[in-house]
């Protein structure tokens, strides 16, 4: 859950209501994931027009960085997807080709992408 809002919040979706209705929680839930991903410095809460937006910090991005690199590593991904099979359930996570996702597999393009 806490990496799903922090995607979504990397992929520009910034305010409340829409990352909380894009991640399927409901609002308490999410109020304290949104509250532990800024202590944390993984996201910032910025204030505009009385209104509420969310930023995802450099160290954010870095974290979703090696998490997907994780993922790959543990579970090949096959047809697009990795699924991680546990005793009483089984998660399916569907790797998706983002700004974010080719730069694990080739390092070398992040850091092209970061200096331009």
């Amino acid at each position: 859950m806490y990496l799903d809002v922090l995607e979504k919040i990397g992929q520009g979706i910034n305010k409340p209501t829409n990352i909380m209705y894009r991640c399927n929680l409901s609002w308490r839930p999410f109020q304290e994931i949104l509250r532990s991903l800024i202590e944390k410095g993984l996201i910032e809460e910025i204030e505009k027009y009385n209104r509420k937006y969310y930023v995802i910090t450099k160290k954010g991005n870095e974290t979703i960085f090696y998490l997907k690199k994780l993922i790959l590593i543990l579970h090949p991904v096959r047809n697009g997807k990795s699924v991680i099979s546990g005793r009483n359930s089984e998660l399916l996570i569907s790797i998706r080709r983002d700004l974010y996702f080719p730069s694990i597999l080739r390092p070398q393009e992040r850091n092209k992408k970061e200096n331009d």
